[in-house]
């Protein structure tokens, strides 16, 4: 065996140690092209189509969130403006109905002024009948009574009416003007 090791440096002595055999290289080199050739032909198209579709999810991604962001937004600027009319519609009835409450209540104290004005002209008014009533009922009675006991004192019959009349409008007359100066 060492025959054989020292035969193949010595026939090798003519390429250098350092250099490698062409028949290798070649060979090598037809390797690598043909695995370069499939790496380029079905790896790398398999690589970037994932990396388009990665992207393209991404992407996709992205402009859904952001058109959902707007939406969103859109849909909160829409309930703000929904929530301001609200309120203000609500502010516009309840001042409609404070100022309907201060005009029924108007209305109703109106009402109620007239009806006890018009209760009270009605009392005042029947008052004012059963006064008249009462000092004519009082007349003739005090008339009776003051025409028989003055024909009493007098000593003859006042059966006159005309005179009676007259001695009982004379009475009255002496009684109002006393009673006016007690009053005062």
């Amino acid at each position: 065996m060492h025959q054989f090791i020292v035969r193949a440096t010595t026939e090798g002595s003519s390429q250098s140690p350092l250099m490698p055999n062409w028949w290798e290289i070649l060979v090598v080199a037809v390797g690598f092209a043909v695995l370069l050739w499939i790496v380029v032909k079905f790896v790398v198209p398999a690589f970037e189509k994932t990396f388009a579709e990665r992207a393209e999810a991404i992407e996709g991604g992205i402009a859904k969130a952001e058109k959902a962001q707007a939406e969103a937004s859109a849909a909160l600027e829409e309930y703000k403006q929904q929530l301001t009319d609200a309120r203000t519609e609500a502010n516009r009835i309840r001042e409609e109905a404070r100022a309907e409450g201060a005009q029924i209540l108007a209305e109703l104290k109106e009402k109620a002024a007239a009806e006890a004005a018009r209760i009270t002209e009605q009392a005042h008014t029947q008052i004012e009948a059963e006064r008249t009533q009462a000092v004519a009922s009082l007349r003739s009675e005090v008339g009776s009574l003051a025409t028989t006991l003055a024909g009493r004192i007098v000593g003859e019959s006042l059966d006159d009416d005309a005179r009676a009349g007259r001695v009982v409008d004379r009475f009255l007359a002496e009684l109002e003007s006393q009673n006016a100066g007690a009053v005062k």
